[in-house]
């Protein structure tokens, strides 16, 4: 059994761990896992779990260049007797529902972002990710999104949440090295500050601004005792990032937030964290940092869009006692600055309370296991095998834990 995933590149995001994640799942139960991809730093890592790669310009936009792409990839299929491709991203996946149907195997689709449709191109363009023989959404938000604006695939949906790596994120699991490694990286070593971490690219649409809006509008003696980092690259949008540091330097707030840069140890980072920070201004189709921060014991706040209210319980969604963190109006600083507040004033017993049920929830709805083995179970339905069955039956035979389904 061979299985090809296409995605533009491997260099970071949630869909490109995705990726790597299934890859390992199909690798365990003895199928062979293929990707078609641009570079990246996470080929290595697809690499060494049994991860075939096929170098491929799955990122361009050209219409020659996706039906040379079409072309190629129904070549490829046939060479490696693909059984079934699987598209994470709208470029790559119209050559990859061309070559689907000209060699006759099923095509699915994974739906990681919320897309804009602005004009009928655009619509048309995004179109693509609902033509697969099942289309997966990484969140009911995603699905409605989905339905709304294609209803043609109301009827192939299937929701499959986003998983963590519950061991990974066990902060049992996190070594004294890894932490001292990363404190001294940050300047942390002997420091005493609380330290507040924002998980994102440097991107426009992840909040910084409001972030550092907010952390200035904090009492000064609670604001003294504070580090914020923000963790993710710029990704070649050097303006922005130049705007972050100025907006950081206007707000006398240097030294106090910090552009950490991309970490390869997310564990370890948020371990060191006491609040976590996601303040989008624009919706998440998922958001894997909500539900990893939990799943290792970091209280959340984030803004009130999108997939949030499935990571992130909070009133009025919940009761009070309910609550596994906290949701804003998105691009508010006051409300996230209470927020903040709030959080880092809980008394010891209250926090407590608060991460484990953060922890369950996390555990219960967001886990790996049960991304990878639904993820497997869209592949059966097509494919009249039981790829799922034999993961859940591995992961049983391996005592349980992550791959206990």
């Amino acid at each position: 059994m061979a299985i090809l995933q296409i995605i533009p590149n491997m260099e970071s995001g949630g869909a490109e761990k995705s990726v790597i994640e299934i890859a390992s799942a199909l690798t365990r139960i003895g199928a062979r896992a293929l990707l078609a991809s641009g570079p990246g730093r996470l080929i290595g890592e697809f690499q060494a779990l049994g991860g075939e790669w096929v170098p491929f310009a799955a990122a361009t936009k050209n219409p020659l260049r996706l039906i040379f792409n079409a072309l190629r990839l129904a070549r490829l299929i046939r060479r490696e007797k693909i059984s079934l491709i699987h598209a994470r991203s709208r470029a790559p996946a119209w050559s990859a529902l061309a070559a689907a149907r000209i060699t006759g195997i099923p095509f699915v689709t994974t739906n990681h972002g919320a897309h804009s449709y602005s004009g009928r191109l655009k619509r048309l363009y995004n179109s693509v990710m609902a033509r697969g023989d099942l289309v997966i959404a990484n969140s009911h938000y995603t699905a409605s999104q989905l339905r709304r604006h294609h209803p043609i695939a109301q009827d192939r949906l299937v929701v499959v949440h986003r998983g963590v790596d519950i061991a990974a994120f066990d902060p049992q699991a996190i070594s004294r090295q890894r932490l001292f490694a990363l404190r001294e990286r940050w300047g942390l070593e002997s420091s005493p500050a609380r330290v507040i971490l924002l998980p994102a690219r440097l991107s426009p649409r992840k909040g910084h601004d409001i972030a550092i809006a907010a952390m200035a509008l904090l009492p000064a003696g609670l604001r003294e005792g504070l580090v914020m980092l923000f963790l993710g690259e710029d990704q070649g949008r050097n303006e922005h990032s130049r705007r972050i540091r100025e907006l950081i330097a206007a707000a006398g707030l240097e030294g106090r937030i910090r552009m950490a840069g991309h970490c390869a140890d997310m564990p370890a980072a948020y371990a060191l964290a006491d609040l976590v920070l996601i303040p989008s201004t624009e919706p998440e189709a998922f958001g894997r940092a909500a539900a990893e921060a939990q799943a290792i014991g970091v209280p959340v706040i984030a803004s009130d869009l999108g997939a949030v209210a499935e990571t992130v319980l909070a009133p009025p969604g919940v009761a009070a006692g309910e609550a596994t963190g906290w949701r804003v109006p998105a691009g508010d600083p006051a409300a996230l600055a209470a927020a903040m507040n709030e959080a880092l004033s809980l008394d010891p017993a209250a926090r407590a309370a608060l991460i484990a049920r953060g922890q369950a929830h996390a555990r219960a709805h967001f886990s790996l296991a049960r991304m990878t083995f639904a993820t497997l179970a869209v592949y059966d339905r097509l494919l009249g095998t039981g790829l799922a069955g034999r993961l859940g039956a591995l992961g049983k035979a391996g005592g349980g834990g992550e791959g206990d389904v």
